[in-house]
């Protein structure tokens, strides 16, 4: 079976980056440069004046103690929504997240190398992963952290971004209520499906389907590790080290569950869903396909992560 690398953060940077026109940043290279010399510094230093130390992965960085205006080149933007701390922009990827339209109506769509426009929106503090680009030049124009994609898990990546925001005690309280929320929806959900029901998580993309473990977004985090609901043995063959599996329709019976959560794209080929093949899995024929849109699923950041979880009650408990 093909795999395919589909890291949701590391996906998101490299898709913005790789949609960027190539004629423009030859054209923008030197005035980018000139920029940052001549204001980028500036405008970092406007913002430090009321500082808090935030150990980093990569050491000490000061940070302003409370700040307005965030750049987030990852998919961090929901941590940062749910802790109450504007945003002046964002990727092109959670500005498409319908359920943020709304909040980030007013927030710029912005990629790593974007680096004149990011000046322009003036930040003071840059949030994105480390393997973005241009993080020197960035740096120069406000205090950046970054952090490696899976080093933490998905809870304690909140915790994280709480305290580079000065909001270590919001985050804590946020994750204390989401695990026992969760605990005890997943107690509820196993009483009613049965201590032994399998479930698994599916998307649709291009003309190949994906089942994902336990770490990858869509839902995955809450219902196999705060859950502890039942992954097929064929999914945990499969798909629990690298996070995902790549399989044709064909082979989908020996990795569908007793329930489905099917992440669905609308723009992707779904014609597998008219075929005899998906029609007779059992967890079709029994009314168990849970379907959400995948480009409000993909995530794991606190807002999609609370939105997942009344997904799962509403489906699994009718509440």
């Amino acid at each position: 079976m093909k795999k395919l690398f589909l890291l949701p953060l590391i996906l998101l940077v490299l898709a913005v980056s790789a949609c960027s026109n190539s004629a423009q940043q030859n054209n923008t290279s030197a005035n980018t440069a000139r920029t940052l010399e001549a204001s980028g510094n500036a405008t970092a230093s406007d913002h430090t004046k009321d500082t808090i130390t935030y150990q980093s992965e990569d050491g000490p960085i000061e940070v302003p103690a409370h700040p307005q205006r965030v750049v987030v080149l990852a998919g961090f933007a929901g941590n940062v929504m749910q802790l109450g701390v504007p945003l002046a922009g964002v990727t092109s990827w959670e500005k498409g997240n319908p359920r943020f339209a709304e909040a980030l109506k007013d927030v710029e769509s912005v990629s790593d190398e974007d680096l004149e426009k990011i000046i322009e929106l003036e930040p003071d503090l840059i949030i994105g992963l480390s393997i973005a680009k241009n993080i020197d030049k960035l740096k120069t124009i406000a205090p950046t952290i970054t952090y490696t994609y899976g080093k933490l898990d998905f809870l304690a990546q909140h915790l994280e971004i709480g305290k580079a925001l000065n909001k270590e005690q919001e985050a804590q309280a946020w994750i204390d209520n989401f695990k026992s929320r969760a605990s005890k929806a997943g107690e509820e959900i196993k009483a009613k499906i049965g201590p032994d029901a399998t479930v698994s998580v599916i998307e649709s993309s291009m003309k190949e389907l994906y089942v994902f473990g336990d770490n990858w977004g869509r839902g995955t985090e809450i219902l196999y590790q705060q859950m502890g609901l039942n992954m097929p043995e064929k999914v945990k063959e499969s798909a629990l080290k690298d996070g995902y599996y790549a399989l044709s329709v064909e082979v989908l019976p020996q990795y569908a569950g007793d329930y489905l959560i099917f992440s669905k794209d609308p723009d992707a080929d779904n014609s597998f869903q008219n075929t005899d093949i998906y029609k007779n899995l059992p967890a079709v024929k029994n009314n168990r396909v849970f379907e959400a849109n995948a480009k409000v699923f993909y995530f794991n950041d606190a807002l999609t992560l609370d939105y997942q979880l009344d997904f799962f009650i509403e489906h699994f408990l009718g509440k």
